[in-house]
């Protein structure tokens, strides 16, 4: 039963705690035998699949199957084109070149729910959203790839894996897909 998530900030992407002050899957209420296919590190937000299927697990992450992931990233500073550019052509870190990827300026900025806690603001530096398309899931990777650049993400939140989008789905909240949901997931998107 694959379940889509909208798993907030602060909440880790497993079910037993590890010490930290970040609130495990379980207090979620999930059906029994789902787990988390992939990852989202407790800071980000957004869509998690779960599923006691376990060909879902590698239909979605085998990188051979190239499912797009879209994340929205909020940013210090605007980038300007050379660096967009800079971002959709790959960038290396950790010694190893990212994929390319499809990288857009969010105009208008994304309405979302707000964060708890709120991102930090600062008033003399302006922050901006971006929309990344990615094939690839490197741990941090988001985070890594816009901090080359000198953005750094504030505030991160996948929205879609594959054709599947997270839409309204409120933080803290999960809903079994239905028949016609499933291939959108596993769409390349």
């Amino acid at each position: 039963m694959p379940i889509a998530f909208h798993k907030p900030y602060g909440v880790l992407s497993q079910f037993t705690p590890d010490g930290s002050p970040n609130r495990p899957l379980a207090e979620f209420g999930f059906p029994p035998g789902v787990y988390p296919i992939g990852r989202l590190d407790a800071d980000s937000e957004g869509l998690l699949l779960l599923s006691d299927e376990p060909v879902w697990n590698d239909r979605l992450l085998n990188p051979r199957q190239a499912h797009r992931r879209e994340y929205w990233v909020q940013v210090e500073r605007v980038p300007g084109d050379a660096a967009l550019r800079q971002l959709a052509a790959g960038i290396i870190i950790q010694g190893r070149r990212t994929l390319s990827c499809r990288v857009r300026r969010l105009e208008p900025p994304p309405d979302l729910p707000p964060r708890e806690p709120p991102i930090r603001f600062r008033k003399n530096v302006p922050d901006c959203w971006l929309a990344l398309e990615l094939v690839e899931g490197r741990n941090r990777q988001v985070r890594r790839m816009t901090a080359a650049i000198g953005h750094p993400t504030l505030r991160l939140v996948r929205v879609r894996i594959g054709g599947f989008e997270l839409g309204d789905l409120p933080p803290g909240r999960w809903q079994e897909l239905s028949a016609a949901e499933r291939p959108l997931v596993l769409a390349p998107g």
